[in-house]
Protein backbone atom coordinates (compact mmCIF):
# COMPACT_ATOMS: atom_id res chain seq x y z
CA UNK A 1 0.00 0.00 0.00
CA UNK A 2 1.28 3.43 -0.95
CA UNK A 3 0.56 6.85 0.52
CA UNK A 4 -0.50 9.07 -2.39
CA UNK A 5 -1.43 12.76 -2.38
CA UNK A 6 -3.69 14.27 -5.04
CA UNK A 7 -4.11 18.03 -5.27
CA UNK A 8 -7.47 18.57 -6.97
CA UNK A 9 -9.05 15.24 -6.01
CA UNK A 10 -12.72 16.17 -6.07
CA UNK A 11 -13.20 16.81 -9.77
CA UNK A 12 -12.32 15.58 -13.25
CA UNK A 13 -9.09 13.67 -13.74
CA UNK A 14 -8.10 13.96 -10.08
CA UNK A 15 -11.35 12.41 -8.89
CA UNK A 16 -11.11 9.52 -11.34
CA UNK A 17 -7.47 8.94 -10.38
CA UNK A 18 -8.40 8.82 -6.69
CA UNK A 19 -11.01 6.16 -7.49
CA UNK A 20 -8.49 4.08 -9.44
CA UNK A 21 -5.78 4.28 -6.78
CA UNK A 22 -8.19 3.53 -3.95
CA UNK A 23 -9.45 0.46 -5.83
CA UNK A 24 -5.83 -0.72 -6.02
CA UNK A 25 -5.65 -0.62 -2.22
CA UNK A 26 -3.60 2.54 -1.78
CA UNK A 27 -4.14 5.21 0.86
CA UNK A 28 -5.16 8.34 -1.02
CA UNK A 29 -5.06 11.80 0.52
CA UNK A 30 -7.09 14.38 -1.39
CA UNK A 31 -6.94 18.17 -1.37
CA UNK A 32 -9.37 20.56 -3.02
CA UNK A 33 -10.84 24.00 -2.46
CA UNK A 34 -14.31 22.45 -2.46
CA UNK A 35 -15.98 20.57 0.38
CA UNK A 36 -15.99 16.83 0.07
CA UNK A 37 -18.99 15.60 -1.91
CA UNK A 38 -21.92 14.45 0.23
CA UNK A 39 -21.79 10.97 -1.27
CA UNK A 40 -18.11 10.78 -0.34
CA UNK A 41 -15.17 10.07 -2.58
CA UNK A 42 -12.41 7.56 -2.96
CA UNK A 43 -9.88 9.42 -0.80
CA UNK A 44 -8.97 8.07 2.62
CA UNK A 45 -8.75 11.61 3.97
CA UNK A 46 -9.88 14.86 2.37
CA UNK A 47 -8.51 18.30 3.14
CA UNK A 48 -10.39 21.42 2.14
CA UNK A 49 -7.54 23.81 1.36
CA UNK A 50 -6.40 26.27 -1.30
CA UNK A 51 -3.07 24.62 -2.07
CA UNK A 52 -2.62 26.73 -5.20
CA UNK A 53 -2.33 29.86 -3.06
CA UNK A 54 -0.13 28.35 -0.37
CA UNK A 55 -2.58 26.88 2.15
CA UNK A 56 -0.43 23.86 2.96
CA UNK A 57 -1.14 23.24 6.65
CA UNK A 58 -2.63 19.84 5.73
CA UNK A 59 0.92 18.50 5.26
CA UNK A 60 1.13 18.26 9.06
CA UNK A 61 -1.55 15.55 8.93
CA UNK A 62 0.11 13.45 6.21
CA UNK A 63 2.28 10.38 6.84
CA UNK A 64 6.04 10.78 7.12
CA UNK A 65 6.41 8.94 3.81
CA UNK A 66 4.71 9.93 0.56
CA UNK A 67 5.06 7.54 -2.36
CA UNK A 68 3.37 9.81 -4.86
CA UNK A 69 2.10 13.32 -5.55
CA UNK A 70 -0.20 14.45 -8.35
CA UNK A 71 -0.89 18.13 -8.99
CA UNK A 72 -4.11 18.44 -11.02
CA UNK A 73 -5.18 22.12 -10.87
CA UNK A 74 -5.12 23.84 -14.23
CA UNK A 75 -6.70 26.55 -16.33
CA UNK A 76 -8.15 26.99 -19.80
CA UNK A 77 -7.97 30.71 -20.46
CA UNK A 78 -8.52 31.01 -24.20
CA UNK A 79 -8.64 34.47 -25.72
CA UNK A 80 -6.96 36.52 -28.46
CA UNK A 81 -3.38 37.42 -27.64
CA UNK A 82 -3.99 41.19 -27.72
CA UNK A 83 -6.77 40.82 -25.15
CA UNK A 84 -4.58 39.07 -22.59
CA UNK A 85 -3.88 41.25 -19.57
CA UNK A 86 -0.90 41.08 -17.25
CA UNK A 87 -3.23 39.65 -14.62
CA UNK A 88 -4.43 36.92 -17.01
CA UNK A 89 -0.84 35.76 -17.54
CA UNK A 90 -0.02 35.92 -13.84
CA UNK A 91 -3.19 34.02 -12.89
CA UNK A 92 -2.38 31.16 -15.28
CA UNK A 93 1.22 31.03 -14.09
CA UNK A 94 0.19 31.01 -10.42
CA UNK A 95 -2.35 28.23 -10.99
CA UNK A 96 -0.27 26.01 -13.24
CA UNK A 97 3.32 26.62 -12.12
CA UNK A 98 3.71 28.45 -8.83
CA UNK A 99 1.06 26.35 -7.10
CA UNK A 100 2.86 23.19 -8.20
CA UNK A 101 6.20 24.59 -7.04
CA UNK A 102 4.82 25.38 -3.59
CA UNK A 103 3.33 21.92 -3.14
CA UNK A 104 6.40 20.06 -4.44
CA UNK A 105 8.78 22.05 -2.25
CA UNK A 106 6.68 21.16 0.78
CA UNK A 107 6.43 17.49 -0.22
CA UNK A 108 10.09 16.81 -1.00
CA UNK A 109 11.10 15.62 2.51
CA UNK A 110 8.23 13.12 2.64
CA UNK A 111 8.88 11.95 -0.93
CA UNK A 112 12.53 11.37 -0.08
CA UNK A 113 11.53 9.34 2.96
CA UNK A 114 9.68 6.88 0.71
CA UNK A 115 12.90 5.89 -1.06
CA UNK A 116 11.06 5.57 -4.38
CA UNK A 117 8.33 8.05 -5.26
CA UNK A 118 6.58 9.54 -8.27
CA UNK A 119 5.34 13.04 -9.02
CA UNK A 120 2.89 13.67 -11.85
CA UNK A 121 2.14 17.12 -13.25
CA UNK A 122 -0.15 18.19 -16.10
CA UNK A 123 0.76 20.08 -19.23
CA UNK A 124 -1.30 20.42 -22.43
CA UNK A 125 -1.01 19.32 -26.04
CA UNK A 126 -1.02 23.03 -26.93
CA UNK A 127 2.59 23.42 -25.73
CA UNK A 128 3.98 21.19 -28.48
CA UNK A 129 1.30 21.93 -31.07
CA UNK A 130 0.63 25.60 -31.74
CA UNK A 131 -3.05 26.43 -31.30
CA UNK A 132 -4.68 29.85 -31.64
CA UNK A 133 -5.88 31.63 -28.49
CA UNK A 134 -3.76 29.35 -26.27
CA UNK A 135 -0.86 31.77 -25.64
CA UNK A 136 -1.36 32.19 -21.90
CA UNK A 137 -2.09 28.58 -20.96
CA UNK A 138 0.57 27.21 -23.34
CA UNK A 139 3.19 29.57 -21.89
CA UNK A 140 2.49 28.49 -18.32
CA UNK A 141 2.18 24.80 -19.16
CA UNK A 142 5.44 25.06 -21.12
CA UNK A 143 6.98 26.13 -17.82
CA UNK A 144 5.47 23.02 -16.22
CA UNK A 145 7.28 20.86 -18.78
CA UNK A 146 10.58 22.61 -18.06
CA UNK A 147 9.97 22.20 -14.33
CA UNK A 148 9.26 18.49 -14.81
CA UNK A 149 12.52 17.80 -16.62
CA UNK A 150 14.62 19.96 -14.29
CA UNK A 151 13.28 18.31 -11.14
CA UNK A 152 13.60 14.85 -12.68
CA UNK A 153 17.32 15.53 -13.13
CA UNK A 154 17.77 17.11 -9.72
CA UNK A 155 16.03 14.38 -7.71
CA UNK A 156 16.82 11.22 -9.66
CA UNK A 157 19.51 10.28 -7.14
CA UNK A 158 16.91 10.63 -4.36
CA UNK A 159 14.61 8.12 -6.05
CA UNK A 160 11.92 10.68 -6.96
CA UNK A 161 10.55 10.51 -10.49
CA UNK A 162 8.93 13.51 -12.19
CA UNK A 163 6.72 13.17 -15.27
CA UNK A 164 4.05 15.26 -16.94
CA UNK A 165 0.94 14.29 -18.87
CA UNK A 166 -0.10 16.49 -21.81
CA UNK A 167 -3.79 15.88 -22.61
CA UNK A 168 -5.86 17.32 -25.39
CA UNK A 169 -9.44 18.46 -24.77
CA UNK A 170 -10.91 16.23 -22.07
CA UNK A 171 -14.49 15.97 -20.88
CA UNK A 172 -14.07 17.44 -17.40
CA UNK A 173 -15.73 20.34 -15.54
CA UNK A 174 -12.74 22.53 -16.46
CA UNK A 175 -13.61 22.18 -20.15
CA UNK A 176 -17.38 22.42 -19.72
CA UNK A 177 -17.74 25.71 -21.60
CA UNK A 178 -15.96 24.22 -24.62
CA UNK A 179 -18.24 21.18 -24.74
CA UNK A 180 -21.62 22.57 -23.73
CA UNK A 181 -23.46 21.88 -26.98
CA UNK A 182 -23.69 18.80 -29.22
CA UNK A 183 -22.18 20.83 -32.06
CA UNK A 184 -19.12 21.78 -30.01
CA UNK A 185 -18.60 18.20 -28.91
CA UNK A 186 -18.92 16.88 -32.45
CA UNK A 187 -16.52 19.48 -33.81
CA UNK A 188 -13.97 18.83 -31.06
CA UNK A 189 -14.11 15.07 -31.62
CA UNK A 190 -13.62 15.49 -35.37
CA UNK A 191 -10.37 17.42 -34.86
CA UNK A 192 -8.75 14.38 -33.24
CA UNK A 193 -7.42 11.54 -35.43
CA UNK A 194 -9.04 8.97 -33.13
CA UNK A 195 -12.38 10.69 -33.56
CA UNK A 196 -13.34 11.49 -29.99
CA UNK A 197 -12.56 13.84 -27.14
CA UNK A 198 -10.72 12.63 -24.08
CA UNK A 199 -12.28 10.98 -21.05
CA UNK A 200 -11.01 11.71 -17.56
CA UNK A 201 -10.07 8.04 -17.24
CA UNK A 202 -7.63 8.31 -20.19
CA UNK A 203 -5.26 10.64 -18.36
CA UNK A 204 -6.02 9.16 -14.94
CA UNK A 205 -4.97 5.67 -16.08
CA UNK A 206 -1.60 6.99 -17.26
CA UNK A 207 -1.09 8.88 -14.00
CA UNK A 208 -1.83 5.70 -12.03
CA UNK A 209 0.74 3.82 -14.11
CA UNK A 210 3.41 6.48 -13.59
CA UNK A 211 2.88 6.21 -9.83
CA UNK A 212 3.06 2.42 -9.87
CA UNK A 213 6.02 0.10 -9.50
CA UNK A 214 5.61 -0.78 -13.17
CA UNK A 215 6.34 2.85 -14.03
CA UNK A 216 9.37 3.12 -11.78
CA UNK A 217 11.90 3.44 -14.63
CA UNK A 218 10.20 6.43 -16.23
CA UNK A 219 11.23 9.97 -15.35
CA UNK A 220 11.69 13.32 -17.04
CA UNK A 221 9.01 12.57 -19.64
CA UNK A 222 6.12 14.58 -21.06
CA UNK A 223 3.60 12.08 -22.39
CA UNK A 224 0.71 13.00 -24.66
CA UNK A 225 -2.77 11.63 -24.04
CA UNK A 226 -4.37 13.47 -26.90
CA UNK A 227 -6.15 11.23 -29.39
CA UNK A 228 -3.26 11.71 -31.79
CA UNK A 229 -3.79 15.42 -32.38
CA UNK A 230 -0.32 16.33 -31.09
CA UNK A 231 1.59 14.28 -33.65
CA UNK A 232 -0.76 13.09 -36.41
CA UNK A 233 -2.66 14.66 -39.25
CA UNK A 234 -5.92 13.04 -40.21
Amino acid sequence: MKNLLIIGSESGIGKRLAEMLSAQGHQVFGVSRNPRAEDGSAVSMHFEADAVNGDLDFFQSLPAELHGLVYCPGSINLRPFTRLSEQDIFNDFRQNVWGAVRVIQKAIPQLKQAGSAGVVLFSTVAVGTGMPFHASVAASKGAVEGLTRSLAAEYASSGIRFNAIAPSLTDTPLAASLLNTPQKRESAAARHPLGRIGKHSDAAALAAFLLSDEGSWITGQVIGVDGGIGSLRS
